[in-house]
């Protein structure tokens, strides 16, 4: 790695004790650098039409701070570096009184990407496309505020894999099958791979089990219900669904490539670790 990171992005949610004051401090850091640019922003002003070039972005939260950024991120084909002061996640992040630490090795070019998949997740009605969005964690098909179950036919390709009867599906990256997929029951993948998991949500007489497909496949969840469903990306964006809807759920043709300073085993390293303290109610 021989080209010099000149211009940054750092963003910081006010939702996260301490983001502004840290963001705020790296961005000063940045630019005392001869040769370097730096601009602090809102988590809030970050959004899929960021016209801004940069080298690297800068995620100061947690880890849906980094699941925000690195979804934009994708889109410009920029690498995020995560300081961490929310609680104990899975995504590659430093803690952050090891920002400047980390920062140096940034700028000796002293690290590796590691490269994650995205999902991308359409919904159609009436054959009409009404959104297109891609998702880093996890896509999820899930009922409203009524507590009755939806029918979701779920298909892999052309080959029907379920009837659910279920509170919801989960259709979740490699990244996110330490998220809400764990939570449902589902199995943990490594980051690096490139496979769809689809975990159900509280199944009905119906299989229980969550699947890994094989890389390639695309999912197809036909909706049926006599109320209200909703679709949600990451946990952060959600739309109404309705009797009928279909969502459709591929791999995307974006990656989301995250600075890394550990080495590649990291994540058996610190998976005992972290769901160790997960378990103690402490992440």
């Amino acid at each position: 790695m021989n080209n010099k990171l000149s211009r940054y992005l750092v963003f910081y949610n006010p939702q996260v004790l301490r983001s502004n004051q840290i963001a705020v401090e790296i961005n000063d850091w940045i630019n005392q650098h001869s040769g370097l640019h730096s601009e602090c922003l809102l988590i809030s002003e970050l959004d899929e039409d960021l016209n801004q070039s940069a080298d690297l972005l800068i995620a100061v939260g947690g880890d849906g701070t980094m699941l925000r950024v690195g979804r934009v991120a994708s889109l410009i084909d920029c690498p995020v570096l995560g300081i961490n002061l929310g609680q104990v996640g899975f995504l590659p992040q430093v803690r952050n009184d090891e920002w400047q630490e980390s920062m140096i090795k940034v700028m000796s070019r002293d690290y590796e990407l590691e490269p994650r998949m995205l999902i991308q997740g359409e919904l159609y009605r009436n054959g009409d496309l009404l959104t297109k969005q891609d998702a880093l964690n996890e896509i999820v098909v899930t009922r409203g505020k009524m507590a009755r179950p939806v029918h979701l036919e779920t298909r892999v390709d052309d080959s029907v894999l379920a009837q659910y009867v279920a509170d919801g599906v989960i259709v979740a990256t490699p990244t996110g099958s330490t998220a809400y997929s764990l939570a449902a029951g589902g199995p943990i993948l490594p980051p690096v791979l490139r496979n769809i998991v689809v975990t159900p949500i509280s199944p009905h007489l119906s299989m229980g089990t969550s699947v890994v497909l094989a890389e390639g496949c695309t999912v197809k969840i036909k909706v049926s219900t006599s109320h209200s469903a909703i679709l949600s990306i990451d946990g952060q964006f959600q739309i109404s669904v309705e009797d009928g809807d279909n969502v459709v759920v591929c791999a995307s043709k974006n990656n989301c490539n995250f600075v890394r300073f550990q080495d590649e085993d990291y994540f058996y390293r610190d998976l005992n670790d972290r769901m160790s303290i997960k378990k103690r109610g402490i992440g």
